[in-house]
């Protein structure tokens, strides 16, 4: 992430490699591959031991790597997208299990770096003069600064002399499939110290997440480009992507074990959260699954009140915890639909109506019009504007980015509408709530 004098050191190579190395580095940065004078630099393990003098190396032309890495970081089209909560939580967890008052994912752009989240800060990007992480994406993993008055390429640092006096910097790697480095997620702190093997696990861990989060992101861009992207989204969600999930709740709970019961508490909210994500993650496999089976999935008919009280009842108590009445009208109307499917597409705009409402209520009603039925939910919420709207079904949809979930609720509600064949409305206005429906077929 940030924060680094231009005092940087070539490895000590051959000059013909110097050289050629030199023709790989980004022109910005003025980097190429950088090496701390080991003497004065007080580290980890995980970057105290000398790098291997590459031999063999010849450079026949100069191939920018640099340029390869910025095309991929644009790619992802990430950069100077609004803040959302399944970054804040990465910046969170780490932050509160490095014990550090400083936290950031941090991306590393031609001129800038820009974070996409951060704690402590209070900017979105600066520039690449003062970076730490432009020097910690040419190391292999882990990046450590023990302390930084000992590190002759940052001891000078007006960062590090002066406001907000940085003494100590960690940062996990950001990298593609194919090895390139985008960023870090990484903490830094005023007081010179080391991390303990948990939390440096638990940090590594959420840099695969934040990368995995990133990747998803790229994939749904693509997907909606693309003929065969439910495979590739069944495929990422089912494993790719909930491994790394799974991997931080478990260094959390190290983390916790190493800490007393008042001290482990708020660790219990990071891995239910975790634990959220993982479920829209097997719901949007689900999804994925369903609709790479069939362009059409069988419409049955049943009774519509079946799939609300199932509904309803999913929802009642996180409504309850808000202080929100939530209910549906009772009805004996028959419906041809699929009920899995038609349950997905209310749940997620009941949820999305409870967690968007902080008081009144929510209602399910439903009526009939013409040969079909219209199911509407109700809600006394935020409300919204028409500018809004329009992105509403979008992936990663958050009219407030500080809340739960990944956003996928409003593109999954959308996606199942149109493989049903249900027509999907919604009228809203800002500070009067919002009112969504749907028309089904009546049986």
């Amino acid at each position: 992430m940030l924060f680094a004098s231009r005092d940087c050191r070539l490895q000590q190579l051959p000059s013909e490699t110097q050289n050629c190395l030199t023709n790989l580095c980004c022109p910005a940065l003025n980097l190429a591959i950088l090496r701390p004078r080991h003497a004065d630099l007080m580290t980890n393990e995980t970057t105290t031991s000398a790098l291997p003098e590459p031999t063999g190396i010849t450079c026949s032309s100069p191939i920018s790597v640099e340029k390869m890495r910025l095309d991929a970081l644009h790619a992802y089209g990430i950069l100077d997208t609004p803040r959302e909560a399944a970054f804040d939580d990465i910046t969170r967890l780490a932050a509160f299990v490095c014990e550090a008052p400083i936290a950031v994912v941090n991306l590393i752009d031609r001129d800038r770096q820009w974070f996409k989240s951060e704690i402590g800060l209070g900017v979105r990007e600066t520039p690449l003069d003062t970076s730490i992480c432009a020097h910690a994406i040419l190391q292999q993993d882990l990046f450590v600064v023990p302390d930084t008055l000992q590190d002759s390429r940052f001891r000078n640092n007006p960062l590090v002399t002066g406001d907000p006096h940085l003494r100590f910097y960690a940062g996990a790697l950001l990298k593609t499939p194919d090895g390139l480095p985008l960023g870090t997620v990484c903490v830094l702190d005023t007081q010179p110290r080391l991390l303990r093997p948990e939390q440096t696990e638990a940090l590594q861990a959420l840099a695969r997440q934040t990368m995995a989060q990133i990747e998803l992101r790229r994939l749904l861009a693509q997907a909606q480009e693309s003929n065969h992207y439910r495979r590739r989204l069944m495929a990422i969600a089912g494993h790719d992507l909930k491994t790394p999930v799974r991997t931080a709740s478990y260094a959390i709970r190290k983390v916790q074990r190493s800490l007393s019961a008042e001290q482990a508490a708020p660790l219990t909210a990071a891995t239910e959260a975790l634990a959220t994500i993982d479920r829209e993650f097997t719901q949007l496999a689900a999804m994925a699954s369903i609709e790479g089976v069939s362009a059409t999935p069988d419409l049955i008919v049943f009774d519509l009140a079946d799939v609300l009280g199932a509904v309803v009842a999913n929802w009642q108590q996180p409504a309850l915890a808000k202080g929100l009445r939530l209910r549906s009208v009772s009805t004996r109307l028959r419906v041809r639909s699929h009920p899995a499917l038609l349950a997905t597409l209310l749940g997620n705009l009941v949820g999305n109506a409870v967690k968007y409402t902080e008081c009144g209520s929510v209602l399910i009603g439903c009526r009939r019009r013409g040969a079909n039925v219209v199911v509407e939910i109700v809600d006394t919420g935020l409300g919204m504007d028409n500018a809004n709207s329009d992105a509403l079904f979008g992936a990663f949809h958050q009219a407030n980015p500080r809340s739960e979930g990944l956003g996928l609720g409003l593109w999954i509600v959308r996606g199942t509408a149109e493989s049903l064949g249900h027509p999907l409305h919604v009228r809203s206005k800002l500070g009067h709530g919002s009112r969504f429906s749907v028309e089904l077929p009546r049986a």
